[in-house]
């Protein structure tokens, strides 16, 4: 139990929260709201999870974080890597470390925030499945202290792991999550805990912003979130509310790495099926994070005609060399040698193979690791498919027999999707927004990079007044 004299902070993460989505079906952050303050804030560049949240939690960007996406290329690896975990990648001095260092027997926890393995708090728990191996994956949770996640689900259930990404992710997820974070805080009394609440994620990808049954999303994580801030504020804590980015309407996805292949400068491998994007043989290839793209090229006498083709694409906004990528904060050796930014109404797709018969098979999976890229058509089944759950029935039944299966639902058409982000907001409506429940906290933050700060004063006010 803690015995630390210092009060309790609660971090909670309502990801696609912004203005324009506070309003008429958020009662709950209203109430928040009008007991504490609100303030839009500028983002950090790129506006990925990732990359936002190491940067709340260290006040620096990913020029000197590192975190420059959700995955990057290990040049020393040759391999394209998404969604590690390792808070050891993050490479800037944490909030928590920051204020173990000032007060005595501080504790922190963090609940689904990634790059959450192995950092220096004193509870977290992280998705993080075991992979047997006949290649089979068994769905789990990994924890500080290790039996933290068993005991949270011996109280609340198995964490509902499917629901978490993929085509059936929902708020059952988000749920499970806010119920755990209050009993975690109820057993531990932390003075800082991070929580995140991913559900608005969801279909803001699937849908749209501009979808009118996008409301019933923001009604559901309103009424889980309000739960959360009324059980923790019961329990004698304040509450920050936080939010990474905005999500704008798409509709031209962006197949950067078959255009790349068709100018000479992309290799694949050929196995007897499916083609294999080739990393270390490449010319250039891009690793595609949403409507950010970086572009390893492995000669810089490419990288001016690399650009120049680039640019020419109409899809494309802008393309960021050594130059600008300073002014962008994302001047990082992790770092593309070029990274494009899509147009407000595109976003770039991991694709490489031109034929849809020399995909790769984890293509057509939900397969967050395996892909060089990130892929929001995992949330959908095929519709091509013509009954879905009496294919997922099979697989099902292959798995229970013991016999080597590929849960292959997910489509290639890339054009199902309907909402993106990566780019910095247009205006504050679409911005990333704050919400405290202590009035005039959120005076002096103007960026999320400014989290970090505002917690460290809340509590180095509270030991020195």
């Amino acid at each position: 139990m803690n015995v630390s004299t210092l009060p309790s902070l609660v971090v909670i993460n309502v990801v696609g929260l912004t203005p324009g989505i506070i309003g008429e079906h958020t009662p709950h952050l209203n109430t928040l709201i009008g007991e504490g303050c609100m303030r839009p804030v500028s983002g950090v560049f790129p506006a990925v999870t990732t990359s936002v949240q190491a940067a709340m939690v260290t006040g620096k960007t990913a020029s000197e974080h590192g975190i420059v996406g959700n995955g990057w290329y290990w040049r020393d690896l040759a391999e394209v890597k998404f969604w590690l975990q390792p808070d050891q990648l993050v490479q800037s001095q944490k909030i928590w470390e920051r204020l173990k260092q000032k007060h005595d027997r501080f504790v922190c926890s963090r609940l689904f925030w990634w790059n959450n393995m192995y950092a220096d708090v004193d509870y977290s728990v992280t998705p993080r499945p075991h992979y047997h191996a006949d290649g089979s994956k068994e769905v789990d949770l990994y924890s500080s202290p290790s039996d933290l996640h068993q005991r949270l689900q011996a109280e609340l259930g198995s964490f509902p792991f499917f629901n978490f990404w993929g085509p059936k992710a929902n708020i059952l997820s988000t749920q499970w999550i806010a119920e755990a974070a209050a009993l975690e805080f109820k057993w531990n009394r932390p003075n800082l805990q991070f929580v995140y609440l991913p559900h608005l994620d969801y279909n803001l990808q699937r849908l749209g912003p501009e979808d009118p049954n996008i409301w019933k999303d923001v009604r559901e994580i309103d009424r889980v979130a309000g739960q959360l801030i009324t059980q923790m504020r019961n329990m004698g804590a304040e509450v920050l509310v936080v939010s990474e980015y905005g999500i704008t309407q798409v509709s031209r996805p962006i197949h950067i790495n078959r255009l790349l292949r068709e100018h000479g400068y992309l290799q694949f491998r050929q196995s007897s099926t499916w083609e294999l994007l080739d990393c270390g043989a490449s010319r250039a290839f891009a690793v595609a994070d949403h409507q950010i793209a970086h572009i390893y090229i492995n000669n810089n006498q490419d990288i001016p005609e690399i650009k120049e083709l680039l640019e020419s694409c109409e899809d494309i906004d802008a393309v960021l060399c050594q130059d600008n990528k300073q002014a962008m904060g994302i001047n990082h050796p992790r770092s593309g040698e070029l990274i494009a930014i899509a147009n407000p109404n595109a976003w770039f797709t991991y694709y490489f193979w031109k034929n849809d018969a020399k995909a790769p098979d984890f293509a057509r999976t939900v397969d967050i690791h395996r892909k060089p890229g990130y892929d929001p058509v995992e949330l959908f089944v095929d519709p091509q498919i013509p009954l879905p759950s009496l294919k997922v029935a099979q697989r099902l039944t292959q798995k229970k027999l013991g016999m080597r299966m590929l849960m292959d639902v997910i489509g290639l058409d890339a054009t199902l999707v309907k909402g993106s982000h990566g780019r910095l907001a247009s205006s504050d409506k679409e911005s990333p927004v704050l919400i405290s429940s202590i009035p005039g906290m959120l005076e002096s933050a103007n960026a999320l990079t400014d989290v970090e700060s505002l917690i460290f004063k809340y509590f180095d006010e509270y030991s020195t007044s």
